[in-house]
C-alpha cells in the first residue's frame, strides 16, 4: 500500500480515536522528516512549541548556514503514531473496525493492521532492569514496560532519544507538540538529548547519535557527546551495532561524520578497534598528502558515498572501503627515508576479518570484503599501467564484484592538489570491465567437454579445469582451448602415471 493510502487509514483511525475521546499524533522519524523537509523549503506554519495547556506558534526557516537538509534526510518511508487517551481494549475496538489487528506487540502497547505498513502505539513506561545472565546483550527484555495512554503527551516524549525525534503532530490538527525544543534543534542542525537518565537506559543511542548526525549532517551538543562517552556498549549485540552502522554507511552523504562522532566520544574502542588504530598511523606524504590512514579512511568512505548506489553491492561496497588500509597497521614502516606498508591489502586479512565478524555473521557480506581486500589496489595500478586483457580479465575474474572494484579505485585513487577528481583513466578499466563480460558470453571448455573427449574425472580434474579457465581469460576460443586442454591433461596424467 502507498503513502497516501497508509496516511487515509491513518486518518480514520484518528477520527475514531477522537470520536471516543483520545488523540492521534503522528511520532518518531515520520514527523521528524517531514517538519524537516517544510523548514527547509520554508513553508513549515502553524508549527511551534507546544505546552500543556498552551500553544506558541512560530514559522519554519531554512538551516541556519543556508543550505539543505541532505537526501539522505529524505521523508521516512515508515508511518508511526501514537494514540493517548483512550484505553486498550478501546483502540483495539476501533482497529477491528477498521481492518484486521495484529496484536504482536500488544504487551508492549504496539499494534498493526494487517496489509498496512503503519506502526500504531500507545504511550508507555520504560524502566531499564539488570540483566539476568552476564554475558546476554540488553535488548527489549531488559525494559520493565507499562502502558499508560495518559501518560500525556510530555512524559511520552520524555522516553525518546534525541529532541529531534521527540516531536509529535496531531494526525487531524496538524498542531505539532515540541516539548524539548525539537525545532530549534532541526533549525540548529543540532543532535541533543532529551532526558540524561531515560537517555542512559540505552547505550545504543551512542551510535544513534552519531549515525543521525551522518545522516542530517548535524552537530551533536557538547552536553550529549559528554554524557555519550561515559556509556559502556560492550554489552550490546552486534546486530544492534550493524543496524546503525549500516544505516550511517549506506544512508550518509558524508558517513565519515559517524566515525567522527564515535571518536569525538570516545567509543571506537570496543566496536571498531582497528579503525581506532588507524588514527596517527602514518603514510607517506607522497601519495597520501591529507595525513594519516584514518585520515585517508575518512576522504575513502565519503567518496565512495557518491558511487555506492552504481556498486552492486553498496553495503559490502562500503566496508570495503573502509577496511581496506587495515592492513597498514601491521605492515607500515620506515625504510631508507619513507613510510612503506608493502603488502598491506593481503597481510592485513586477519585484521579485516576479525573486525568484520565482529559486526556481522552473515557469510555473503564476509565473504566479499575478504575477496575484494586483497585486489583492492590493483585496479587503480591497471587505470595508470595499462596492462593486456588478459591481465585485467584475470583481476576481474578474481573479484566477487567486478565492477564495484572500478568504483572502489574511484574513491581510493592518489590524491592530486587541487583536484577531487579521480586521475587514472577509469574509461580504461570499464572498457576492459566489458572485454571480460564478452569474454566470459563466449562458448568455452567445461568438464563435460572433457568427459566426452575421453578425459575420465579424477584427483586432477579440478587442475585440468584450472587450465581450461586460464584459456578462456587469455581469450582462447573453445575449439583451440580444447586441443590444448586435452594435450595438458594427457601429459600431467603420463607424468603422475605410477611406474
Amino acid at each position: 500500500m502507498d503513502r497516501m493510502d497508509r496516511e487515509e487509514a491513518v486518518t480514520r483511525i484518528a477520527t475514531a480515536v477522537a470520536e471516543a475521546g483520545g488523540t492521534t499524533y503522528y511520532v518518531g522519524g515520520y514527523v521528524r522528516d517531514k517538519l524537516m523537509q517544510e523548514i527547509d523549503a520554508g513553508i513549515t506554519s502553524g508549527c511551534g512549541r507546544a505546552i500543556e495547556g498552551g500553544w506558541s506558534s512560530s514559522n519554519g526557516a531554512p538551516r541556519n548556514d543556508g543550505s539543505s537538509y541532505n537526501d539522505a534526510a529524505s521523508h521516512s518511508q515508515d508511518i508511526d503514531i501514537e494514540v493517548h487517551g483512550i484505553r486498550p481494549e478501546i483502540l483495539t475496538g476501533i482497529l477491528s473496525d477498521i481492518g484486521e489487528p495484529l496484536a504482536f506487540g500488544q504487551s508492549f502497547g504496539i499494534y498493526s493492521l494487517r496489509g498496512l505498513d503503519i506502526d500504531i502505539a500507545m504511550p508507555r513506561r520504560e524502566r531499564a532492569v539488570s540483566v539476568q545472565v552476564p554475558a546476554a546483550p540488553r535488548g527489549h527484555r531488559d525494559f520493565e514496560i507499562e502502558v499508560d495512554p495518559f501518560i500525556g503527551t510530555r512524559e511520552a516524549a520524555r522516553r525518546r532519544d534525541f529532541t529531534i525525534n521527540a516531536l509529535m503532530q496531531d494526525v487531524l490538527t496538524g498542531e505539532v507538540v515540541d516539548h524539548f525544543r525539537g525545532l530549534e534543534d532541526i533549525r540548529r542542525g543540532m543532535i541533543r538529548h532529551v532526558d540524561d537518565d531515560t537517555f542512559a537506559e540505552d547505550p545504543l543511542r551512542v551510535l544513534r547519535a552519531a549515525q543521525f548526525a551522518a545522516r542530517f549532517e548535524f552537530s551533536i551538543a557538547p552536553e550529549t557527546v559528554s554524557l555519550c562517552s561515559r556509556m559502556d556498549l560492550s554489552a550490546l549485540s552486534r546486530e544492534r551495532i550493524e543496524g546503525e552502522l549500516r544505516k550511517a554507511l549506506l544512508k550518509s552523504s558524508k558517513p565519515s561524520i559517524f566515525f567522527e562522532a564515535l571518536r569525538s566520544m570516545d567509543q571506537l574502542s570496543f566496536w571498531f578497534t582497528e579503525l581506532e588504530q588507524l588514527i596517527g598511523l602514518e603514510q607517506d606524504p607522497v601519495f597520501h598528502p591529507e595525513g594519516d590512514v584514518w585520515v585517508h579512511t575518512m576522504e575513502v568512505i565519503d567518496r565512495a558515498a557518491k558511487v555506492r548506489d552504481r556498486a552492486a553491492r553498496p553495503y559490502e561496497f562500503m566496508l570495503l572501503c573502509l577496511t581496506h588500509d587495515l592492513g597498514k597497521i601491521v605492515t607500515t614502516e620506515f625504510t631508507r627515508g619513507r613510510i612503506h606498508a608493502y603488502e598491506h591489502e593481503t597481510k592485513g586479512l586477519p585484521l579485516v576479518e576479525t573486525f568484520i565478524r565482529r559486526i556481522t555473521n552473515e557469510r555473503a557480506v564476509i565473504h566479499y570484503v575478504l575477496n575484494m581486500v586483497p585486489l583492492h589496489m590493483r585496479p587503480n595500478v591497471a587505470a595508470y599501467t595499462k596492462p593486456s586483457v588478459k591481465s585485467t580479465n584475470r583481476m576481474f575474474d578474481a573479484a566477487e564484484e567486478p565492477e564495484d572494484l572500478i568504483y572502489f579505485a574511484m574513491a581510493d585513487r592518489p590524491v592530486i592538489s587541487g583536484t577531487d577528481e579521480f586521475s587514472g583513466d577509469s574509461g580504461f578499466l570499464f572498457e576492459r570491465l566489458a572485454a571480460y563480460r564478452d569474454t566470459m558470453d563466449r562458448p568455452y571448455v567445461m568438464g563435460r567437454d572433457l568427459i566426452d573427449a575421453g578425459i575420465e574425472p579424477g584427483e586432477d580434474f579440478t587442475e585440468i579445469l584450472g587450465y581450461a579457465h586460464k584459456l578462456r581469460l587469455a581469450g582462447i576460443d573453445k575449439e583451440t582451448a580444447l586441443k590444448q586442454v586435452l594435450a595438458y591433461a594427457r601429459r600431467i596424467r603420463k607424468t603422475h602415471r605410477p611406474e
